[in-house]
């Protein structure tokens, strides 16, 4: 099977020849080929080359246009600070919506002739002369909260979580028109697979995640499921207290992170979602060796059975050794015949 091929049929329910193998890469696969990250994140020839090379060399069985989150808060006129060979980041200290009264004035940009969205739509059009039959080609777009704290600022988002509530509604209402946008013309330029990055949900209790943010969350999913796009969460650090709400978006994939053990994820979301993760990135991954990586990897997949995808529980960082990703590898093309 090709690594296209071997995913898709996992998420339907088909037979197999080995579990499909989707780690995270950004910094890794840039390093891989010798590039500055500034370039990585703003040059599609330059993302389009480290992931495809990385993916050959270790055998992934997909590709991804991922650099950093400021993406489409770029776009919109959010000042982002760059950085040579580090990930692009949002000025915190003066954020788009600081004043939350220009968000009425606010409007959703063209992700065909924005300057970021639109080097990403590149991309996956390179994406799909270079390796479509081969590799499953996933776009990628900010979850409401984690692009409303692009957009306001982290720690005033929190404080409006209590402070107006109204206005947390009409931004998320924003951040979904603006997401929805650039996933359909992603699926347009060739991606099969939207991953959502919804970083922040994990930061605020099961009450708010609840009441504010799945609401957005299920409208993103079902919106993309109504474009013919899979679906995928990505939701980094302890989502331990809100796993069953998780369940109940019906993503296609849902990752879990090293702080949300694999078993009480299936328990909470049942047999049949496909749950991909989650050995730590940096404690298993970067710093153990193969045999402890490859043993990683057996724990995870004991946890959740074969409705699963292996992959750390977020990014493979930079200098992870070439051989721990070879062992998560060689347990994948090992195992999950079925």
């Amino acid at each position: 099977m090709t690594g296209r091929e071997r995913i898709l049929a996992r998420l339907d329910g088909k037979p197999v020849d080995s579990l499909p193998f989707m780690p995270m890469t950004m910094m890794f696969a840039c390093d891989r080929i010798g590039a500055q990250y500034r370039d990585y994140a703003t040059d599609c020839q330059v993302l389009v080359e480290g992931q495809t090379r990385t993916a050959a060399e270790f055998d992934f069985d997909y590709v991804n246009i991922m650099s950093d989150p400021a993406c489409e808060a770029a776009d919109c006129g959010a000042p982002v600070k760059f950085f040579p060979n580090q990930p692009a980041a949002l000025d915190e200290t003066n954020s788009l919506l600081a004043d939350k009264r220009k968000l009425r004035g606010l409007e959703v940009p063209d992700p065909c002739t924005s300057p970021r969205m639109g080097n990403r739509l590149r991309a996956l059009a390179l994406y799909r002369q270079r390796v479509r039959k081969e590799k499953l080609i996933e776009g990628w777009i900010e979850g409401p909260i984690a692009e409303g704290a692009d957009l306001r600022g982290i720690n005033t988002l929190m404080m409006d979580f209590f402070d107006d509530p109204g206005f947390v509604a009409e931004l998320f209402e924003f951040v979904l028109e603006l997401e929805l946008t650039f996933a359909r013309a992603q699926v347009a330029s060739g991606a099969e697979l939207i991953g959502v990055g919804d970083a922040a949900a994990s930061l605020v209790g099961p009450k708010i995640y609840q009441e504010f943010v799945w609401p957005y969350e299920k409208r993103m999913m079902d919106g993309l499921r109504a474009m013919g796009a899979r679906t995928r969460l990505h939701v980094c650090g302890n989502t331990r207290p809100i796993l069953g709400l998780l369940g109940q978006l019906g993503c296609d994939i849902v990752d879990l992170d090293s702080l949300a053990p694999l078993e009480e994820g299936r328990a909470a979301m049942g047999p049949r979602q496909v749950l991909l993760g989650n050995i730590d990135p940096v404690r298993v991954l970067r710093n153990g060796t193969p045999e402890e990586v490859y043993a990683a990897v057996a724990e995870c997949h004991r946890q959740t059975g074969d409705r699963f995808i292996v992959s750390a529980g977020c990014e493979v960082v930079r200098d992870t050794p070439p051989e721990n990703l070879r062992a998560m590898r060689r347990y994948a093309r090992e195992h999950g015949v079925a």
